[in-house]
Order: C-alpha cells, then sequence, then structure tokens
C-alpha cells in the first residue's frame, strides 16, 4: 500500500518552481534588452506618431501592361526607399498594395513637399566619366587625370571572355576603394588646380589623358583660384561633405545630362566617396537588361551583366574606348541613380560587344541590388499620384489615447468579471494577464528597432482583441478544475486532471486564432497586418503565459489552505460548486480472505 501511495502522489504532483523561473529568467532577459537598446517604447506607426502616407499608382507606358509586374514593382519599391533615406528618414514605410499601387509612408519631422517630390517622379539613371574622387571623410586630395597616385589594387586589366562579353571591374567592390587617393591632404589652392585641370581639359574624358592639355588662361584666376562654372563645380566638391545625409539628397541639384556635376557614393567598406562627375555618356534606358549571374567559368564569383540596346551599344563603346586610354581614377565610369553613384567600375578596353559585365566582390544580395537599379533605368514605368493623407502628431496622440482608454475598459470589464465569478482565482488570472501584458509590452518595443514593427491603430485593436482571447484560456482551465471538484476530488488532484483537457482545448483554440492572424497578415497589406501580426504575437504569448505561468501558479495555491480549504472566497467552495460527496477508494476483498486462509 506505501508504494501504491507513494506512486499516486508522484502521478499528481508537478515541479512549478522549474516554470516560474524559466519564464522569470525569460522576462528578464527581454526587459534588460530592451534597455540595453535604448528603446523603451514601442515604435509608433504614422496613424498614431502623424506623418504623411502616400499612394502612388504604376501607369504603363502605351502597349506595356505587361511591365506591371511583382519584379518591377519591387524594384520600383527598392528605388523608393532609397530616396526617402537620402531624405534622412529612418522611419519611413514603402510597401506594396495590390498588384500596381505602392504606399509610401512618412512619420513627422520630415518635409512632406518634398518626400512627395523623391517618390512621384521618375527614376533617372546614368553613365558618367568620372573626373575626380576621393573619401568624403580624410580630407584625402582628389584624384584628377595625369596626377594619378591613386592605388591600383585589384585586376587592372579584365579581358573580353568570347569577342561579345566584356568586363568592366567594379573599383567600390575592391579592397581599399582603389579609386580614392590615400595621400596626404592637399591644401585647398592646390586642389582647386588639380581639379580645375582635369575640368579644363575636358569633361568627358578623351583618348588624349585629359591631364595633358594646356591651361586655358582663363580658366583660372591671376591667384591660381579657379574662375567662372569650372570654380562654381570645385567649389561645390570642396564644400561636398557626403557623411550627412540632407548634403547627399541635395548633391548634384539641377543639374542636366549635358552638365557635369558633383555626387555622392558609398564603397563597400560602408565610406562615403564624393564625385566630380562628366556629363552623361549613356542613359539608363539604353541599357535593355541587367541581371546577376554567378560566374563559375572564371572563378570571378557574382556578377552583374548588362546588354545594351542598338544605339546605347554605340554609345557604350565609344565612351568606354575614351575612358580605356585614361589614368586612374579617369579610366572610370560612375552609374547614378538619382544622384548617387551606386557604382563606379572601370574599364581597361573599349566594351563593343553590346553587352558587359561588371565584376568584383560581390555578393548575390549586392549583385541583384545592382542589377534591379541598372533595370529601373529602362523600366516602363511611372507613378501618378493617387492620394496624399497628411495625420497631425496631435491627431495621432488622439488615436493613440482613444485607443488605450478602449483597452483600459475592456481590461476593466474584464478583471471586474473574473473577481464576481471567480473570486479567489481572479487574482490569479489578473496576474497572467500582467505577465502577457508586460511580454507583449516589451516585445515589441523591441521589434520596433529589430523589424521595423510600427504599433498602429489597427495593432492596437488587435491587442485589445488579445485580452478577451487570454482570459478565455484561464477561463477554459479554471472551468476544469471546478468540473474536478463538482466530481467529489480535492482540489490539488483535480488541478492534475483537469490540465491534460484544459491543455488541448487551449491549444485547439489558440491554435485557430493564430491560423486566422496568420492568413489575414499574408492575404491583406498596409495597417490590416499591424492587427493581424498583433493578434498572432499575443496568441502565441497566451500559450506561453498559461503553460509557464497559469498553471504553476495554481499548482502552488492549490497547496495554500485557503484554496485547498474551498474557502467560499476562493471560488473553489465544494458547496457553492455543488460538489458530489468525497470519492472514497473501494477497498479490495480479496486480500482480507487470503489473510484468514493462511
Amino acid at each position: 500500500m506505501a508504494a501504491l501511495k507513494k506512486g499516486t502522489n508522484a502521478s499528481v504532483t508537478s515541479k512549478p518552481w522549474r516554470s516560474l523561473a524559466l519564464i522569470l529568467i525569460a522576462m528578464v532577459a527581454l526587459i534588460g534588452g530592451m534597455f540595453a537598446s535604448g528603446h523603451k517604447t514601442p515604435r509608433l506607426g504614422i496613424d498614431l506618431a502623424g506623418g504623411t502616407s502616400i499612394t502612388l499608382a504604376a501607369v504603363p507606358e502605351a502597349g506595356q501592361e505587361s511591365a506591371i509586374n511583382p519584379t518591377n514593382m519591387a524594384t520600383a519599391v527598392s528605388i523608393m526607399e532609397r530616396r526617402v533615406n537620402g531624405l534622412g528618414v529612418s522611419e519611413a514605410e514603402v510597401q506594396t498594395q495590390g498588384d500596381r499601387n505602392i504606399i509610401v509612408n512618412i512619420p513627422k519631422g520630415t518635409n512632406s513637399e518634398q518626400a512627395r517630390e523623391q517618390v512621384g517622379t521618375t527614376a533617372k539613371l546614368y553613365f558618367r566619366p568620372v573626373v575626380a574622387t576621393e573619401l568624403a571623410a580624410g580630407g584625402a586630395a582628389p584624384t584628377p587625370s595625369g596626377t594619378g597616385e591613386a592605388s591600383t589594387e585589384g585586376t587592372e586589366g579584365d579581358k573580353a571572355t568570347d569577342g561579345a562579353s566584356e568586363k568592366a571591374t567594379d573599383r567600390t567592390t575592391d579592397e581599399g576603394s582603389p579609386s580614392a587617393s590615400t595621400g596626404p591632404s592637399a591644401d585647398a589652392t592646390t586642389q582647386g588646380r588639380a581639379v580645375t585641370e582635369a575640368l579644363k581639359a575636358d569633361p568627358t574624358p578623351s583618348a588624349t589623358p585629359s591631364g595633358s592639355a594646356e591651361a586655358s588662361p582663363s580658366a583660372s584666376a591671376t591667384d591660381g583660384t579657379p574662375a567662372g562654372e569650372d570654380g562654381k563645380l570645385q567649389a561645390q566638391y570642396a564644400a561636398l561633405d557626403c557623411t550627412k545625409a540632407d548634403v547627399r539628397a541635395s548633391a548634384g541639384d539641377g543639374a542636366k545630362a549635358t552638365d557635369s556635376t558633383v555626387a555622392c557614393g558609398q564603397n563597400s567598406q560602408g565610406q562615403w566617396q564624393k564625385y566630380i562627375l562628366g556629363p552623361a555618356a549613356v542613359d539608363g534606358t539604353d541599357v535593355d537588361e541587367a541581371k546577376a549571374v554567378l560566374n563559375t567559368q572564371t572563378g570571378a564569383g557574382w556578377t552583374v551583366t548588362m546588354d545594351f540596346t542598338d544605339q546605347g551599344s554605340k554609345k557604350f563603346a565609344d565612351i568606354t574606348g575614351k575612358l580605356a586610354q585614361n589614368p586612374s581614377p579617369q579610366n572610370q565610369f560612375a552609374i547614378v541613380l538619382d544622384g548617387e553613384v551606386v557604382s563606379d567600375p572601370y574599364v581597361s578596353q573599349a566594351l563593343t560587344g553590346g553587352n558587359a559585365e561588371i565584376s568584383g566582390n560581390f555578393t548575390q544580395k549586392s549583385s541583384e541590388e545592382l542589377a534591379n537599379m541598372l533595370s529601373y533605368g529602362a523600366l516602363p514605368l511611372t507613378f501618378r499620384e493617387d492620394s496624399v493623407t497628411t495625420v497631425t502628431a496631435a491627431l495621432g496622440g488622439d488615436q493613440l489615447h482613444a485607443g488605450l482608454i478602449a483597452g483600459a475598459i475592456g481590461l476593466a470589464l474584464v478583471v471586474l468579471y473574473l473577481l464576481v465569478y471567480y473570486r479567489g482565482l481572479s487574482f490569479i488570472a489578473i496576474a497572467s494577464l500582467l505577465v502577457s501584458a508586460s511580454l507583449t509590452y516589451v516585445i515589441m518595443a523591441l521589434l520596433g528597432p529589430t523589424i521595423g514593427f510600427a504599433l498602429n491603430l489597427p495593432a492596437v485593436c488587435g491587442a485589445i482583441v488579445a485580452i478577451g482571447i487570454t482570459a478565455d484560456s484561464f477561463i477554459v482551465y479554471f472551468e476544469r478544475v471546478r468540473d474536478e471538484i463538482r466530481e467529489g476530488r480535492v482540489l490539488r488532484t483535480a488541478v492534475e486532471r483537469a490540465w491534460p483537457r484544459a491543455r488541448r482545448t487551449i491549444l485547439v483554440s489558440d491554435f485557430v486564432s493564430f491560423l486566422a492572424a496568420a492568413v489575414l497578415f499574408v492575404v491583406t497589406v498596409g495597417k490590416v497586418q499591424g492587427f493581424a501580426f498583433t493578434l498572432g504575437l499575443t496568441t502565441v504569448l497566451d500559450v506561453v503565459v498559461v503553460f509557464l505561468f497559469t498553471k504553476p501558479l495554481l499548482t502552488l495555491m492549490a497547496r495554500r489552505k485557503f484554496f485547498a480549504g474551498g474557502h467560499k472566497w476562493s471560488g473553489l467552495d465544494p458547496k457553492a460548486l455543488g460538489a458530489k460527496p468525497p470519492l472514497r477508494r473501494t477497498r479490495r476483498h480479496s486480500a482480507p480472505s487470503q489473510t484468514k486462509e493462511a
């Protein structure tokens, strides 16, 4: 009998402290991560924080309806994200809606008119010859033609592989950023003279290195300070600070395709470079196709191939033939998208095959990004501004305030119901709700900087709905326990016997809720996804809290006299529940008879 009694106790006894310790450690780690990251509040969406929402509709060229496809729309989104980031906006959202619309949400603190102008215009892609370049920070002097002092690391003279496909090596992907001089800083006068010499010769490099050209007497003043258009461009170049987002966004503003200009670009080491660029030699519309290719034959790795139109082939052959005869960096051409240099490969021979291959230390991602940008120059799409909605910060604050009030009312009603109906058990439910709310808040605060999650008004609604879903899980378990007590079982046994059935019901219910949230998240766009995401997140947390907090806590409380004795305010009073007489174990008569015979 002793062995039987020990086994019975083992079957109904759990180790709740382990589960409680686990969830406590998780909460401490998450809260610590939140404070360490510096993001102590969830990031707010545009409808709560205020800002501007722009809806753009894709308009194809005549006879090009098939141009509206997922690939082209994704490329357009990528370009618009670059534009918005160029304004110094770190929390903007750019995403497709349906098959032909793009939604741009820009938070408060941004010039809405400038943002509308940036995202609503067609991207401009040009191939421009490089006149001079240097690192934006560090004071390196530019390297004009004829005075090249740039490092020549990497492959200097790639050759055609089969006479049809030519190569250009992307200097921005080579180590050390060889297109930038690493020599000592030059003084302003010397630097100005060097750049002026490059500009005086010819902004578009010719077959003869432009540094060998004689200086025109009218090109500079008697003190060596550049004058006229060359002097203006050199002054812009000297003052250009590409480390600042607003400066990068405005670099070269107003420059036409036929003008020399200044621009900024970022190399593979994440350093910003500034450039003086000659007039555009090839337009983006001259690119027929561009794609990322893994070159396994020559071991070049990921490369970007370009196919040109007939007219583009002639232009590209002409400019590369001139560039190939120049010293570094004027044997480079800059691929300029929306005024920013996205690549600056160099050439060593005329590329006459109608196609070219840009190689370097590309990854799959970087090669695909460059290919998409090159493709966008020939994208037969424009975008029409359908609507612009401006939400003031005051209106967003009112909406957030109203949402919080609605959530507080909902929570208060749930708590009131629990107190009236479950009495002492309600404190276990309230503690579980607080744990769930804390986890939800901390995770949302961490997801803002991690994946860009923004708490919008629909997401707040999802959190309010989750209060009822979470409370429903507690009610299912409590009712199972009360059913066991009605059957005449003591509380500690009832808690353990009720758990398997309650667990199945809770899991099925939460699975249905999570499935609905997942489907809603996939098939919808925009703000509705915020509702679906929050609903799915809180559903997962409901399972975690019920398994690791509610059940272990109830197991511990069942050992306390207030609950185990069935106090009338405990919510587990057998008399109030109409419990049957306690179940008694029926004695087996075989054992006494055997003893008697013995």
